[in-house]
């Protein structure tokens, strides 16, 4: 149970709460954040909404196959985030984020190391603890983008040119 527990902070560390390994989170990075600096396009870059969408989509995908569904995620979907077109929209999107987060957290803090071990769906996915370690990564990765990308719109509307 201690290595479950240790995973579900880690988690909850990038996406809550945490600022340990960059200093941020994304609640921290994304709660202040209106919806049109969300959908504001820098560059080639994804906006910070279609981050935190990429990024719930595998929360969300992940999480259903803990509650016993089938793992229905593919990559090729992880950016095809719906117009978000008001803050309504834009706030639904972050309670939503937020929610599966600590969902995901408490399902993986209630794992055995058995289940941690165990095959994730198929054994070309590795195990329970290999996912569970990726969706952190993969996280940070994007948590990385997100908090940059924001730089470059609070520079851009303070006059500051931006150059990406």
């Amino acid at each position: 149970m201690e290595s479950a527990q240790k995973l579900a902070s880690r988690f909850r560390e990038v996406i809550l709460n945490g600022t340990w390994i960059a200093n941020t989170n994304y609640q921290d990075q994304l709660s202040n954040i209106t919806w049109q600096q969300a959908i504001t396009k820098v560059s080639s870059l994804n906006t910070i909404a279609l981050l935190a969408f990429h990024i719930n989509y595998y929360i969300a995908g992940v999480m259903n196959v803990f509650k016993g569904g089938n793992l229905e995620i593919h990559d090729k979907y992880s950016f095809d985030m719906p117009e978000i077109t008001s803050e309504n929209e834009w706030n639904k999107l972050l309670k939503t984020m937020m929610q599966n987060a600590e969902a995901f957290a408490k399902y993986v803090e209630e794992m055995s190391e058995e289940q941690l071990d165990n095959t994730f769906v198929d054994p070309k996915y590795g195990s329970y603890r290999r996912n569970i370690e990726a969706l952190i990564e993969h996280s940070y990765y994007h948590l990385g983008q997100v908090s940059l990308i924001r730089k470059m719109i609070e520079s851009k509307n303070k006059g500051n040119t931006i150059s990406a």
